[in-house]
This record gives structure tokens, sequence and C-alpha cells, in this order.
């Protein structure tokens, strides 16, 4: 395995192939086979570029010169003189197969002709440009980018039609050039100007077309201190091309839009029609950093988002960033049974939890008369306190996400969102250690002011700590929040590891503490018979068990499965389902199925009805 094996082409090509062995099988790693002599393609492209310029020289001399006649007659304005638009290499390029081998030397010809080539780009000069990359760009060949060579390939041609374009040349203030996989389109703008847009409507495949919208607002314009152009450039299959570098299996969803536009100008809204239209999930307005070679989400923000498009606002920077789409995620499914469940569990939850925390308020002088109780019972308060403000957050972070309010709202709903979560976690972590106490520590007694101080310092000490160094270190990157929602960034900075990380290791201590409880109290007593004895051990066992497991947070454990296998809807439903209730559940076996508890409620109701009673 990883063995590389070299192969030289076929004759009438250039160049080698790469195989490398994977599981005992030669798979193609690359292919460089070729049958275009791309350094004689571009001398020619040069010489007819050369020879325009010193025709158009000698035409200027000419004319004002009295041996314009002369001239004229040395220098006729013969068709090869005047041929700049590099049509004569066309022929020989779409005649060629598109290989990958040839793909790669298309894309070094074309970036040849961005840097050396560039000046003065007229429309037919553009119309060539274009012909040649709509060559390599056609759906039909998509698939045979995966075997070139140079992995950057594809940004490459992003760079170089980007700088070719950005030079076109506007007749009559506005130009448009159009093939079936790249148009470009360009404006003379000036701060006078109306909000100017670009409208492209282009064939994706052989089923249907793919729409993309770029506006300048006018506020944008009124920056501009001079008449200049903006430019901008559509491809409907370049996203297929450009590799994400993500971790999740991530991709692009829309045509790529590039704009080219003045210094001044600096924000641009952007509307991506969807190529698969799979609901609203995982929708990620991006830019392609120009430096990095990566789509990045900290150049653009979701302004609006439906099944069918979504609409952007992307920082145009020259020197960072200048393409633009948007990204979608296959890995979590979006299903109309999951929102439901999230909204009804949420609600039952916030309902649950006031309730558990008025019965504690209502009973807590009847039920924490010794130390053990009071500890549990305030181990158990903080938790469902913890888990009711986390809730709550989490309704406000998903407002202020879909309203569309500012960036430091939705860091504040995310830092106190991080805080409380892990509160909740530190409390059921200090709750499981509680429990060790009392069942393994029979003779060693510490004071309430001591429990107090420790639960405090581990339930709220510890998440204040963890929370104030996350958004400490990744704030000034940018790198805190995660793209279309108010939660913690996961794909640039792992700022989502700041909760992970401190959640499963607590999930992990719990899960060992309910098997020492299970062990503790699965003994049976003394003088059962040997049915009443396995019988009595699997109901307290699985009491037990039934009582912990919400209380420690072990329902947060399915959480692993959803990672495992995220495509599954099985999984997702069963982790909504276990952590939507979680309120309820603290409810039910925390405070409703605890006897004590019960008792204390019997006897308040019992003493004010009697109160009433009498009153009456």
């Amino acid at each position: 395995n990883g063995a590389i094996c070299i192969q030289p082409c076929s004759p009438s090509f250039h160049g080698e192939t790469s195989f490398v062995c994977e599981d005992r099988k030669w798979q193609m790693l690359s292919d460089a086979c070729a049958s275009l002599d791309v350094q004689s393609l571009f001398q020619l492209a040069h010489s007819l570029h050369t020879q325009h310029c010193i025709s158009c020289l000698v035409v200027a001399v000419a004319s004002f010169s009295f041996f314009s006649l002369i001239v004229s007659n040395l220098f006729p304005p013969s068709r090869g003189y005047r041929k700049a638009d590099f049509s004569c290499i066309i022929p020989d390029i779409l005649s060629s197969p598109a290989i990958p081998g040839n793909i790669a030397d298309i894309v070094e010809l074309l970036k040849k002709i961005s840097l050396l080539l560039s000046e003065n780009v007229t429309r037919g000069k553009m119309q060539s440009y274009s012909r040649i990359a709509n060559h390599i760009l056609n759906s039909s060949i998509i698939s045979n980018w995966a075997f070139v060579k140079d992995r950057n390939a594809g940004s490459i041609l992003l760079d170089s039609v980007n700088l070719f374009a950005g030079k076109l040349l506007l007749r009559n203030g506005s130009e448009s050039i159009q093939e079936p996989f790249i148009a470009t389109k360009g404006y003379s703008i000036h701060r006078n100007t109306s909000g100017k847009s670009f409208d492209f409507s282009m064939a994706f495949n052989s089923t249907g077309n793919i729409t993309g919208h770029v506006v300048i607002p006018e506020e944008e314009l009124l920056r501009l201190p001079r008449a200049s152009k903006a430019i901008s450039v559509a491809f409907p299959t370049l996203g297929a091309i450009l590799e994400t570098k993500q971790l999740d299996p991530a991709f692009v969803n829309g045509m790529v839009l590039s704009v080219s536009l003045p210094e001044e100008l600096q924000n641009i809204l952007l509307t991506f029609e969807k190529l698969n239209k799979l609901g609203q999930a995982g929708a990620q307005c991006v830019g392609w950093h120009l430096a990095e070679r990566r789509w990045d989400p900290r150049a653009c923000e979701v302004r609006a988002h439906n099944v069918t498009a979504v609409v952007c606002v992307c920082a145009h920077r020259r020197r960072t960033y200048r393409s633009f789409s948007i990204l979608m995620s296959p890995a979590v499914p979006r299903s109309s049974v999951l929102d439901y469940i999230t909204r009804v569990g949420l609600g039952l939850s916030i309902f649950s939890l006031v309730l558990c925390l008025v019965i504690e308020a209502v009973v807590w002088h009847h039920v924490t008369k010794t130390e053990i109780t009071y500890m549990r019972h305030f181990c158990l308060v903080n938790i469902a306190a913890s888990l009711l403000v986390a809730d709550v957050l989490f309704i406000l972070a998903a407002i202020v996400h879909n309203t569309a309010l500012n960036y430091q709202l939705c860091v504040a709903a995310t830092f106190f969102l991080h805080f409380f979560y892990l509160a909740l976690f530190f409390w059921m972590f200090t709750l499981g250690l509680l429990i060790l106490y009392v069942l393994l520590l029979i003779f060693f007694k510490i004071t309430r002011s001591v429990f107090l101080a420790a639960a405090f310092s581990i339930g709220y000490g510890c998440p204040l700590v963890i929370s104030i160094l996350t958004v400490a270190i990744t704030e000034p990157k940018n790198g805190y929040l995660r793209s279309g929602a108010c939660w913690l960034n996961w794909y640039e900075t792992k700022a989502l590891l700041a909760f992970v990380v401190p959640a499963l290791s607590i999930i992990v201590v719990n899960l060992i503490v309910v098997v020492v409880v299970v062990v503790k109290t699965g003994r049976s007593s003394v003088g059962e018979g040997c049915k009443s004895q396995d019988l009595s051990s699997m109901i307290r066992v699985s009491k037990n068990v039934a009582l912990l497991t919400p209380l420690l947070g072990l329902t947060w454990g399915f959480g692993l499965a959803t990672i495992i296998d995220s495509r599954s809807l099985a999984f997702h439903i069963t982790f909504a389902l276990l952590n939507a209730f979680q309120g309820f559940f603290i409810l039910l076996f925390g405070t409703l199925l605890d006897r004590k508890t019960r008792e204390a409620l019997r006897m308040n109701c019992l003493s004010s009805r009697q109160k009433w009673g009498l009153e009456k």
C-alpha cells in the first residue's frame, strides 16, 4: 500500500501517468499525458500580439508623417498583423481531447496569457480567452480534473481568468461575453449611478440552467471618487473543481461568482441559486482566499436563505477575496420530524425545569435535613437551573441568527450558551463525585461549607475559565463563531473542542459512576431466595440506571453515534429525543420519583388544605 508506479504515455502523447497501490490494486493518481504543445501555442499567440503592437505603432507614426503612403505600402495592415485576439490557436485547442494532461497544459497557457499578454483586453481577446477556458470547464469532462497532476490547477485557472477579465476594455460603458460554461459582464460605474447588478443564467449540465446575481449597493457606489468599472465573471461548473479542503464532506452548491471592483467598494450582495435543493441545512456563504487557496467563511455571511437560493453579503478585497460561492454539507440530514422534536422538546423541557425548580423551592426545608440530601438537592437545583438558562439561550441564539442581528450579539449569545452548557455538565460531574463519595468514602465526612466551595468552583468556575479562554484565543482571529449559526467554530479554529472535550470526559467519568452504583446496589440482601434475589437485584439496577442516566448526562453520549454515522436520520432523531426532553427527564427522575420529595409535597399539600380550610 502506498507504492507509486509511473508509466510513460502512448507514442502519440507526451508525459507520464502515475498510479498508487491501494488495497492491492493500482489506482490512477495523476495523468499528465498530453497532445498539445503549450509552448508553441503561447509563442504563436505572443508573436501575433507583438506584431499587432508593432503594426499599431507604425500606423500611429504614419498618420503624423508625410511618409504615410510609403509606410503603408511597406507595412500593409494585413490580417495577420491585426489579428491579436488569440483566435488562431483556438482550432488546435478545441480539437484536442480534454484529458487531464491537456487540461493542465491549457491552464498553464491561460496563466501565461494572463500574466504576459493581458494589456488592453479587447472584446475579441476576451472572447478567444473565454472559448479556451470553456473547453476545459465543460460539465461533461469535470471528472477528468481529478487526475490533473497539480491539485491547485482549478485555483490557478480562477486567478488567471480574474486577472485577464479585470483588464477588459468596455465599449460604450458595458460589455457582455458569454460561453456555455463561463460568462463575463462589465459596467462603467460612478458615484451617481444607482445600484448596479449583474444577472447570470447559465447551463450547468444537459438538464437545466442555474442563476446567479451580483448587486453593488448604492451606498457602496457613493464611496467612488471617480468613474471606474466593475467586472463580474460567472463559472457554473468551477465549484466542482475547487476543493473545499474541509473535514466535512461539504461541496459547492452554486455557481462561482468573481468580481473585480475598485478598492473603495468593500461589500456586495450575491444571490446564488442552489444546484442541489436539499432544504435549508448547512448553507454557508464563502469567499475564495487567494493566498491560502481555500474557501473561507469569514469573507461572507448569510443574509437570507430558503430552499432554492441563498443571499450572501460578502467583503470584496482585491488581494484576498474576489470569488464567492455557497457550500452545502450533506452530512446532517434535515427533517421536519427533527425540527418538530426540537421545538416540542425544548418547550416541554423549559416548562419541566421551571416546575422542577418550583417544587424544589416548596419542599426544600423538608428534603434537606441531612448533609447528604442537602448536597444532592443542591446539585439537582443547579443542574436544572443551568439547563433552563441554556435552553432559553439556545432559542435566543436561533432568533439572533435568523434575524441577522449584529455580530457582537451573536458572540455574546454563543459565549453564554457555551458557559451554561458547560456548567450543566460540570454540575452533573459534581453530582457524580457526590455519589462516589456516598458509596465509597463512608467514614469520611465533609462540611457543608467545604462542599459548597468545591461545588461552586467545579460547577461554575471551570466553565467560566474554559469559556473565557476560548473566546479570548479564537475571537481575535475571527474564528470564534461558525458560519450560519451562533455557536462555536469547528472548521477553522476547532473552538468547538472547548465544549466537546470537557463534555465527553465528564460523560466517561459519570459512566464509571453508574457502573460503580450498579455493582454496589446489585448485591443481594441477606436471607433473600435465589429467584427473589435475582429479581430484586434487576429492579434495583434498572431503577438506578434509569434515574442516573439523565441526571448524569449520559444521554449526550448518543451524540457519538451521530458522528460515527452522521447521515443516519434514526440516530439524529434518537439524540434529539433524549436531549430535547432532558428537562422533562430531570423533573421525572430527579424530583417526582424521589420518595422523600413526594412525601414532602404530600405533606405540604395537606397542610395547605388544612390552613385553607381553617381560614375559610
